[in-house]
């Protein structure tokens, strides 16, 4: 498997689980959990994006 391919997966893998930590953030009325699920999301979007960026560039 390419980079490219793997850092989408780990991208979307680290995205559902920042999800899943941010909705239980807010049933438990828990803002530092809510908050670190949030960061978790973006950090996965962020990778997702790398790996649209290495498949562009071919690496």
């Amino acid at each position: 498997m390419n980079s490219s391919t793997n850092d989408k997966i780990k991208g979307t893998a680290k995205e559902a689980s920042g999800k899943v930590k941010e909705i239980a953030g807010k049933v438990t009325g828990n803002p530092n959990l809510q908050d670190r699920g949030t960061a978790e999301m973006v950090e996965g979007k962020i990778q997702k994006k790398v790996g649209d960026v290495k498949k562009v560039f071919g690496k």
